[in-house]
């Protein structure tokens, strides 16, 4: 998914100074974006477009580039603080409600169904797995076996699964919280010998060749591309004192077997939406 977002933010045309790691494993994160004193400034820094890690660690360094007067485009998950000129993001909600919904359809709103969830407390597991749960609610006819987290991880998920697997003879359906774990959970039914219909999240090229295969049943796009480059966008007219969009909630779409041909397009290849397409996309 960085990929995807770092790809749409370059078709908009900026210079990239600099990509910086905000992984929270890898250093204080307030230390990461909060250099801009340090270097960033002294380079000619005139915006950020910003993804956090964790979205409460972040907003200290936010701050401080809030008080340099660096204009910054909050992209994917929505910071818990900071000043921003614009959010682009996906209703991560919405995607787990709309992914489950079509794989309990498929199922006839009934059977087994266990959840593999991301990382516990981070802000897009809490809101897919949420969803999860609210679609499951909506088929009584169907039976949560059980949730428990692979940590977005493909090999965590293989595990995880065939734990369930040895626990469970019978599961209809898997709910992924991405699609790494998806894939993951695949694997491990193959290994199994056994079959039962998967979905993820995020819309990879992987998850499209599996939906193309049949191994995959769907995949919640979660549309990273269009994020980096919408939110791109609204940074360059901002510096342009051009209008901008203030908030855009992109509208989920379920990528499967009917519709995955617009998806399965390489990235350098792929248009950005004009301004005015931006504001059909679902902004508030």
């Amino acid at each position: 998914m960085a990929e995807e977002r770092s790809e749409g933010a370059t078709t908009e045309g900026p210079s990239v100074t600099s990509t910086v790691d905000t992984n929270v494993a890898s250093a204080a994160p307030w230390d990461a974006i909060g250099s801009c004193r340090r270097w960033w400034c002294r380079r000619g820094l005139e915006l950020i477009v910003f993804t956090p890690v964790d979205y409460k660690a972040m907003v200290p360094g936010v701050e401080k580039i809030n008080d340099a007067k660096i204009p910054v485009v909050n992209i994917t998950d929505r910071s818990a603080g900071g000043k921003f000129v614009s959010f682009v993001g996906a209703d991560d909600y919405s995607l787990g409600l709309e992914t489950a919904r079509y794989l309990l359809k498929t199922l006839g709103g009934k059977g087994t169904v266990v959840i593999i969830e991301g990382v516990k407390g981070s802000l897009t597991n809490i809101d897919r797995v949420r969803g999860f749960n609210d679609a499951l609610k909506e088929n009584p006819g169907a039976k949560l076996l059980a949730s428990q987290p692979g940590n977005y991880q493909r090999l965590q998920a293989l595990q995880v699964m065939e734990n369930l697997m040895q626990s469970n003879s019978q599961i209809d359906g898997v709910l992924a919280a991405n699609d790494a774990m998806a894939i993951g959970a695949i694997e491990a039914l193959d290994g199994a010998n056994r079959k039962a219909q998967v979905v993820g999240i995020n819309g990879t090229k992987e998850a499209i060749d599996a939906i193309k295969a049949g191994k995959l049943l769907a995949s919640g796009d979660y549309n990273g591309f269009t994020q980096g480059c919408l939110g791109t966008m609204m940074a360059i007219r901002s510096l342009r004192d051009q209008p901008i969009i203030n908030e855009i909630v992109l509208k989920p779409t379920v990528i499967t077997k009917g519709n995955f041909q617009p998806f399965d397009v390489p990235l350098d290849q792929r248009a950005c939406p004009t301004f005015d397409e931006a504001g059909k996309l679902g902004s508030k």
